[in-house]
């Protein structure tokens, strides 16, 4: 089966677990679901050599709807913010992590196969200090058909942000690590803040991104859409991606009444015919 696109539900859940599971129950009929900020839990304890207590097994919420990219954590300091989940009616699209292409605990580049043709989607979380956004910098990543690249750069900038009166010099980083992908920044069809302040002395923001690839055509922007018994302090971002270019080629042969071209035609047809070879026919009958 070929997919000619993908719906995508985005969303910083502020490690709330419980959130997470309900929303892979209710969200089915998204595709794809990024999350950032989720949270890590003791799944049970397993046995050890080491430790008669056994060793405690830390994941995240699973769920037998959709299939789990993560990035394992390789000490207690490298749990990962970013997860993406897939919705299973999309497995024959052959999802793949790629820790091998960037290894960074919150950034996740998964691909996918698609007639013929290898996407790739990319999961980020930067928090106040930017490390995400260093890590793109310093490291050079050479990879094609990049459809979308968000979400939670934490950047106050005006280029995207109305409400705010400044500019952001970190901002220009962000937008050349896009152009270096080949990213254009989405602008969503309602232009309301991403993230909501609990502080009545701190206004509310934009700092929830989505960049597309610049090859998308027939392209919407994104929503932003704001459900405040599921979005805790921001808003969840959704979008449908094209990811097959639909081209439908297609002419009508005709021969006009009582033209030189249909005599012609009905003159060829008389001759294939009277040329056929029916000396043997006899047999087939038998």
């Amino acid at each position: 089966m070929i997919f000619k696109d993908i719906k995508i539900f985005s969303q910083n859940f502020w490690k709330n677990s419980l959130i997470v599971n309900t929303i892979l129950e209710v969200k089915f009929d998204f595709d794809i679901i990024f999350i950032q900020e989720l949270s890590w839990f003791t799944v049970c304890s397993i046995p050890s050599s080491t430790n008669c207590e056994g060793e405690l097994l830390v994941g995240v919420v699973n769920h037998l709807n959709w299939l789990t990219f993560i990035r394992n954590p390789e000490s207690i300091n490298d749990f990962s913010r970013v997860t993406i989940y897939i919705n299973i009616r999309l497995s024959s699209l052959c999802f793949s992590l790629h820790k091998d292409i960037i290894s960074f605990k919150d950034i996740l580049l998964v691909s996918l196969f698609n007639n013929n043709n290898i996407f790739w989607l990319m999961n980020v979380y930067s928090d106040s200090s930017h490390p995400a956004l260093k890590y793109l910098k310093d490291t050079k990543v050479n990879i094609h058909n990049l459809l979308i690249m968000t979400r939670d750069f934490n950047i106050h900038d005006s280029f995207w942000d109305p409400s705010f009166p400044h500019y952001s010099s970190i901002s220009n980083n962000l937008l050349i690590i896009a152009d270096s992908f080949n990213l254009d920044l989405s602008f969503p069809t309602n232009r309301v803040p991403t993230r909501y302040s609990n502080n009545k002395n701190d206004s509310n923001s934009v700092i929830d991104l989505m960049f597309l690839w610049s090859s998308l055509r027939k392209l919407d922007s994104h929503l932003i859409h704001l459900d405040w018994h599921l979005s805790l302090d921001h808003a969840f971002l959704m979008i449908t991606i094209p990811i097959v270019e639909e081209y439908v080629n297609s002419f009508k042969c005709s021969i006009s009444k009582d033209s030189d071209e249909k005599a012609l035609f009905i003159k060829d047809v008389f001759l294939i015919f009277r040329n056929l070879n029916t000396f043997n026919i006899w047999r087939l009958l038998i």
